[in-house]
């Protein structure tokens, strides 16, 4: 019998009183690696008034003592990388590799963290009216919340609570139940660092707990990445509740391929973009857009990709690992047979994939489809799987045109070696990210994470300047010292003066 993944309330890892459970499996093998418990609402209560109770203090904290809980954090997580990505792949199926990315660009959101002071800071003017001086300051919010996806289980963590606790707030974790182990290590870690007990909670659970969460009357925040339903579901809810909501959802990212660009580069960086991690990335390239001449180069895009072997996160020649689930491995053949018969052109198949030795792994080859329409299911839903759609196009508006109809907005690229193409492109185009010779563009922690249209529902986007605005309030004061009685009778009007 597997054992029981605890909850983390008050400072201690606790055995939950729940009798729902679900097994958590590694997706290559089926093994059932722990049983998650779904945090009952009693204790999902207990977690939010551990935080609440502590915020009072730990609000107190000097800046300078918040930031350097963040210097022995990353610290920690650097020497633990290669212990939490093993224990990633095994969860998730990710190449040891991909799991080592994964954590690394988590640590990077806390390094950032550590310079929280700087980012924090108010603003101040003098004499904005005779002898009267304004001056603001930046202060946390209270309780925030974060629930994260099964698809970075270290680095989406990593991009929420850091930041708001760094920032004066207290924070209540609900990571993927598909892959929970993860973030409870990363929780291990954070209280190994010196965090304060109650600063952190971790529940577990689903759509429940994560109700529980956006209904909660002393939760302040929500920061969530997930689907497009889902990420209504949250805003609509959260923000009904009075509650400020970042919501990240899905995508469609294409990739524009210009005749002057490297076509080594093109193939290399276009095939990796598109089938690492298994696809399983919202900034993962879908749809290559070819303008004029570039399309001769799909069959050798086609070719490259059937180089690619899926395989297990241990074995060095693995590709990319199996989708995370059963479930989801059958949602991407389902799209795979709808392309067929929509009347895509399947130049490769990747659905009856198999692995040697790993008969009941959730594997889907790599799979390019070419001669698509907008029309099509295909290009309409993101797949999320290791599949990219070859359209063409006979000039660069053409490109833009087609990318700007698209309803999501989170990332796409150029490859080019026009520089005037390059500007057009980043001036035009309707997205948030943008990559030039680039093919996931995720900006670096002291950017800020910017997918538009309906790959965001918020205001403030995450990490970066925006997330430590998005974790807190700014407080004006108006101040004036008398050295003698003032002259003159009341001021009757709104005027300073």
């Amino acid at each position: 019998m597997a054992e029981r993944l605890p909850l983390f309330i008050g400072g201690e890892f606790i055995d939950s009183e729940s009798n729902e459970t679900l097994p958590v499996t590694d997706p290559a093998t089926q093994e059932v690696l722990v049983d998650l418990p779904f945090a009952t609402p009693q204790e999902i209560d207990r977690a939010v008034a551990s935080a609440q109770e502590t915020f009072a203090a730990w609000r107190e904290v000097p800046t300078p003592e918040r930031a350097r809980l963040m210097l022995r954090y990353q610290d920690l997580l650097k020497k633990h990388q290669d212990d939490i990505a093993r224990g990633l792949s095994r969860e998730t199926g990710k190449t040891f590799a991909d799991a080592q990315g994964d954590v690394w660009r988590g640590i990077e959101v806390v390094e950032h963290a550590c310079n929280i002071a700087s980012l924090m800071m108010g603003e101040t003017v003098e004499n904005v009216a005779g002898r009267i001086d304004s001056y603001s300051y930046t202060q946390p919010l209270g309780v925030c919340a974060g629930i994260t996806p099964f698809n970075f289980p270290a680095m989406i963590p990593l991009w929420m609570f850091p930041i708001a606790i760094a920032c004066g707030n207290t924070f209540v974790l609900k990571p993927s139940e598909q892959d929970p182990m993860t973030p409870n290590r990363l929780t291990e870690l954070f209280v190994d660092a010196g965090a304060p007990d109650g600063v952190l909670q971790v529940i577990h659970g689903g759509k429940e707990q994560v109700d529980a969460l956006l209904t909660h009357p002393d939760i302040r925040a929500i920061s969530f990445v997930g689907s497009v339903p889902v990420a209504q579901h949250v805003y609509r809810t959260g923000t009904q509740h009075l509650k400020r909501v970042q919501a990240m959802a899905g995508a469609k990212n294409h990739m524009v391929v210009m005749p002057d660009a490297n076509k080594d580069q093109v193939i290399n960086n276009l095939v990796g973009s598109a089938c690492g991690a298994a696809g399983q990335r919202c900034m993962a390239i879908s749809v290559a857009v070819f303008v004029g001449e570039a399309a001769e180069w799909i069959p050798e895009i086609r070719d490259a990709m059937a180089k690619l072997e899926p395989g297990p996160w241990d074995q060095e020649s693995s590709a990319y690992g199996p989708q995370i689930t059963p479930q989801a491995r059958e949602r991407i053949l389902g799209f795979i047979a709808a392309g067929k018969e929509e009347g895509a052109d399947c130049m490769l198949d990747g659905s009856d994939c198999t692995v040697d030795g790993y008969p009941d792994g959730n594997w889907v080859g790599p799979t390019l489809f070419s001669n698509i329409s907008t029309d099509m299911s295909i290009y309409k839903e993101e797949i999320f799987g290791p599949v990219l759609l070859c359209a063409e196009t006979g000039s660069l508006d053409d490109a833009i045109g087609m990318i700007n109809a698209n309803p999501y907005g989170n990332g796409t690229s150029i490859f080019t070696s026009s520089g005037g193409a390059a500007r057009k492109f980043q001036h035009e185009i309707d997205v948030g990210q943008v990559g030039i010779n680039i093919p996931i563009p995720v900006p670096l922690p002291f950017f800020s994470f910017t997918g538009w249209r309906r790959s965001f529902f918020g205001d403030q986007h995450a990490y970066g300047k925006q997330a430590v605005k998005f974790y807190t309030e700014t407080k004006t004061v108006t101040a004036r010292w008398f050295d003698e009685a003032p002259a003159g009778g009341p001021n009757m009007t709104i005027r300073l003066s």
